[in-house]
């Protein structure tokens, strides 16, 4: 009985517009401050620029102890460690696969292969995507005009953001396709995971086993490919608990928020991840960005934001 109004709680709770605004920027914003931190990481490591299986195998380690922080605190709320139900196991070691290790080892790749603006560019292609997919495995999140405007116009926030002189029209497989897989991995990983939380009820319990899943299958490539990390600093080593931890948060709240809420609802906010990331690099890097293109760029992201989550009026669905 407690268990169920717990539940109920939770869904008024990140149901309530404010709500969703709040835990979704919070969101964004921690995985923008992963930019500079895990540039900052790089170097802490000493992971070279085209060092893709080191990069690989840090990531891994990342998201295996976030996932493992997850199921620690789990364990404190719920005063016993979460154990997965038997028709749930399959659904999360998919999430974890798919959403963890698919996305960044594509990511990974396609970076090693294009430039950082075409990473910037497509990687939030992901929140098209979401929106796409939704259209079809949810009834009541078809795609529509407004929908589709508030993505186009959230979008032309990243591109204005990333905007340069010097724009390489050229694509290769290895670089911009994968960079589109990820995008598209981390889309799928979020219908999936929806999924997943109509079977398993504890959001907290899902992110905490499909990062340690994701994370034990990135070490293993990293390992294969003859990665290895040495902690040089306790620098080094804080700023790897920190990544971790705002892994775990982020993870946590956006499962959360998507098991009670339509898909199109929470990604559109996935546009701000590259804006707060533009932000946090000038604070922690000292990059210069705190102009009028960047403006704009935000201006629009909130605009995207806005349209897509107005008050809804007489709309017609495309079928």
């Amino acid at each position: 009985m407690e268990e169920k109004l717990s539940t109920e709680q939770n869904k008024n709770f990140f149901q309530k517009n404010i709500n969703i605004v709040i835990c979704s920027i919070f969101c964004t914003a921690l995985w923008g401050s992963a930019f500079p931190c895990v540039k900052l990481g790089y170097e802490l490591f000493n992971i070279g620029v085209d060092d893709t299986f080191s990069k690989i195998l840090f990531a891994g380690w990342r998201f295996f102890l976030a996932g493992i922080l997850v199921l620690l605190i789990a364990t404190c709320m719920q005063k016993k460690f979460p154990k997965l139900k038997k028709e749930s196991v399959k659904g999360i070691a998919l999430l974890g696969f798919v959403e963890t290790t698919l996305e960044y080892v594509f990511f990974y790749i396609g970076l090693s292969y294009a430039s950082g603006f075409k990473g910037a560019i497509l990687n939030p292609t992901s929140t098209f995507m979401m929106v796409i997919l939704a259209h079809f495995f949810y009834k009541d999140d078809r795609l529509n005009f407004r929908k589709s405007l508030g993505c186009i116009v959230g979008f032309l926030g990243i591109i204005i953001v990333n905007l340069t002189g010097d724009i390489d029209s050229s694509f290769s497989f290895l670089g911009e396709g994968c960079l589109l897989i990820s995008a598209l991995a981390f889309a799928l990983g979020s219908i999936i995971s929806k999924e997943v939380t109509k079977v398993e009820d504890n959001p907290m319990t899902v992110t905490g086993y499909q990062l340690s899943i994701g994370g034990i299958i990135l070490i293993a490539l990293g390992f294969i490919g003859g990665a290895r990390l040495h902690v040089t600093s306790t620098s080094a080593m804080l700023l790897f608990l920190y990544l971790a931890l705002l892994s775990s948060i982020a993870f946590s709240l956006w499962t959360t928020l998507f098991k009670y809420n339509p898909v199109s609802k929470v990604s559109i906010f996935n546009f701000l991840t590259p804006i707060f990331g533009t932000i946090l690099s000038a604070l922690i890097l000292s990059e210069d960005v705190f102009n009028l293109r960047n403006l704009v760029a935000l201006i629009l992201v909130c605009l995207g934001i806005y349209i897509v989550n107005k008050p809804k009026e007489k709309e017609t669905s495309i079928n």
